[in-house]
């Protein structure tokens, strides 16, 4: 399961094929269209799985996933999640990412929701390393060089489909969301490697 995050909230939540089909028709859309039109058209189009349809989605999953194969996200996912905040400035963003040795965190707003993900390469737009260290910065704040909407999963969701949104949206990560949409882990491209290599038996590519 997956959900779309955006500045305005939640714009999407369901399957990935669901979530495939709202892209291809928004692609089919004139260019000119307004970003924040489409999604408008992500929000509009999108519904909420039935009550049913989870049940029988939870019904399939495996009773046991602290042992056996590896399907899930969060039996990869980091629980110890660095984030940003939409207001930091673009340098102390930085720093964060440097301190902890990553190249991208997730960015919430002021109540702690999900609202997009920064990279190293988006704050690089607005500052200037020489060395490892900040010579200059524009005035800018993470809101401004971020990604939005960003690309959610569910804890419960199949890591091959995740692998699917990192390479068709050209991601390195996506982070991890209870229904509530409060932020519960990362997977990034290192973990699914990282379990592909050294965390048999796997089940990821059957």
């Amino acid at each position: 399961m997956f959900s779309i995050y955006g500045v305005t909230g939640q714009v999407f939540s369901g399957t990935l094929e669901e979530m495939n089909r709202v892209r291809a028709l928004s692609r089919a859309r004139s260019a000119r269209i307004l970003e924040k039109e489409g999604v408008e058209a992500i929000s509009s189009a999108a519904s909420r799985p039935t009550d049913e349809a989870v049940r029988a989605y939870r019904a399939m999953l495996p009773p046991e996933i602290e042992r056996g194969p590896l399907y899930l996200a969060e039996q990869i996912m980091q629980r110890r999640v660095i984030a940003v905040i939409d207001d930091d400035d673009v340098a102390l963003a930085w720093r964060i990412l440097r301190d902890n040795q990553i190249r991208q965190a997730p960015v919430l707003d002021g109540s702690t929701k999900l609202v997009g993900i920064v990279s190293e390469r988006d704050l690089l737009t607005a500052i200037n390393i020489d060395s490892g260290q900040i010579v200059d910065a524009l005035s800018r704040r993470v809101r401004d060089v971020m990604t939005t909407p960003v690309v959610a999963a569910a804890p419960v969701t199949d890591i091959r489909r995740i692998a699917a949104v990192m390479l068709d949206h050209g991601v390195d990560g996506a982070p991890i969301t209870n229904e509530s949409g409060r932020l519960m882990g990362f997977v990034s491209r290192s973990d699914i490697l990282r379990a592909v290599v050294t965390d048999p038996p796997l089940s990821l590519w059957r």
